[in-house]
């Protein structure tokens, strides 16, 4: 039976063990309530030490894939994804990154449009019930944004339900870190919401897609605009409860990891520096010592601190990484099974909405030199597989893309995507590009170069969405 001897190698060892487990639940097409095994099974079966085993479970049991249910009739247990444990910690994410109010309107802007024309397309009447129902339940504040979640909800696409539910936590947040403004603004404001809403829903109900998108563009317009001129930053921390009677320990914990990341974000603590000793983080929180070290080996696998130990140690600040967020909605939208069409949709919308957005920046300085460098890049001769060299010029392609594009939300969005494409690939054994392909990705990348130094954004759009079609022989 292997062993592992430093953290390290456990929290690598263990990953790696985790991402087995839940690979088996995808390929039994995720059995819910069905068992995986006993710890024991499950350490025999993998060549895994008891510490490395624990540590993996953990992990599974953070992307709510499995729970293991001790006793007698227990063992690993497939369970019912939650997506909220993966979204919160995006949204605090990009909130440390310091997405901006513009970046959110631009991210809504794209995407909460498109969610309305396809409710209106495929609404039924029990959606329209639900729509109904909440506009007659719901009082709307410019920092409650459920009725979007539920458009998005009822526009039947997963991915794009989503990313509108991050963009209207996020824009929770914001609002929350607003100044309240007189009863007067309130009330013409919420108004103004009822409005709109109300506008929104006729069109959804009708099924005039066209209409829909517009008023909800307007209406995304109309709450930023109100967020914009209230929003305030505040530094102090957020106060979340942690001590949620009756909740089970790992529920606490990640909810006291949320706390402490919101803690370490507005309270603008560096990379590098101690935010507490254990005794000191016990008092400061309320909790117990297992609830606090396990909120820390969910802090540590989102990289956002790491517990030192001896003297000096303590919960050292680390920088934040997006992949462990990535991966685990990834997982759950594995779980809601996406369509091609579905994955297709989000990807070329945000794409196509960066191409637009760097021809409108062609004559910044970073622009200049990628395109420089992509030119420079197409000249010059490989010695890898053409297949390979194609696939990466590919990716760093659209990656690049979406860096200079600048919106951080997006950006996000699109490296999610990015890994859901990885995880068909695989699963789907499709063969890598051929010679002919990898000429093709090239000629194609030129002619949107070319596109966007004429500051042609309507041409631009045309040679990207026509690119991106071309690539769902590979990617889909």
């Amino acid at each position: 039976m292997r062993s592992s001897n430093s953290p390290t190698e456990l929290d690598k060892r263990a990953a790696q063990i985790a991402g087995q487990i839940e690979a088996e639940i995808i390929r039994r097409d995720w059995p819910i309530g069905e068992s995986l095994g006993s710890e024991q099974s499950l350490q025999q079966r993998y060549d895994v030490s008891r510490s490395v085993l624990r540590e993996a479970i953990r992990l599974v049991e953070h992307h709510q894939v499995a729970r293991m249910r001790r006793g007698r009739g227990g063992g690993l247990i497939v369970t019912v994804p939650d997506a909220g444990p993966a979204t919160r910690a995006v949204v605090i994410y990009l909130e440390y990154l310091g997405t901006t109010m513009e970046e959110l309107l631009a991210a809504r802007l794209l995407l909460e449009p498109l969610a309305s024309g396809l409710a209106a397309e495929r609404i039924d009447e029990a959606g329209i019930a639900r729509l109904r129902t909440l506009l007659g339940t719901h009082r709307p504040q410019p920092s409650a944004d459920d009725f979007h979640v539920v458009l998005g909800d009822l526009a039947g696409n997963p991915v794009l339900a989503l990313f509108i539910d991050v963009l209207s936590r996020l824009t929770a947040r914001y609002a929350a870190d607003s100044e309240i403004p007189p009863p007067g603004e309130v009330d013409a404001a919420i108004d103004r919401l009822v409005v709109d809403h109300t506008a929104i829903v006729e069109a959804v109900t009708a099924g005039d897609s066209g209409r829909a998108k517009t008023l909800t563009e307007q209406h995304v317009e109309t709450v930023t605009a109100l967020l914009d001129q209230h929003y305030r930053p505040k530094r102090e921390p957020r106060r979340t409860s942690t001590t949620a009677p009756g909740a089970p320990e790992s529920k606490r914990a990640e909810v006291l990891a949320a706390v402490v990341y919101q803690d370490i974000v507005a309270g603008g603590w560096q990379t590098g520096s101690v935010f507490g000793a254990e005794q000191e983080l016990l008092e400061r929180y309320g909790v117990s010592r297992p609830v606090l070290r396990e909120a820390v080996r969910l802090l540590e696998y989102h990289t956002i601190a790491r517990m030192r130990r001896g003297p000096g140690g303590g919960l050292i600040v680390t920088e934040p990484q997006p992949q462990a967020s990535v991966d685990t909605i990834a997982l759950y939208l594995e779980y809601r099974r996406p369509s091609r069409e579905d994955l297709r949709l989000v990807r070329d919308a945000i794409e196509i909405n960066n191409v637009a957005t760097v021809v409108s920046r062609r004559a910044d300085s970073d622009v200049v030199r990628f395109l420089t460098d992509q030119r420079r890049a197409a000249g010059a001769t490989d010695d890898r597989d053409p297949g390979e060299a194609a696939g990466l010029a590919e990716y760093f392609f659209h990656t690049d893309l979406a860096d200079l594009a600048g919106n951080r939300a997006l950006n996000l969005f699109l490296r999610i995507l990015v890994e859901l494409f990885g995880r068909h690939w695989t699963s789907t054994m499709q063969p890598m590009p051929q010679v002919k392909d990898a000429e093709e990705v090239h000629r194609a990348h030129a002619r949107i170069l070319d596109a966007i130094l004429d500051g042609d954004d309507s041409m631009a759009a045309h040679r990207a969405r026509r690119h991106l079609e071309a690539l769902s022989s590979w990617w889909l």
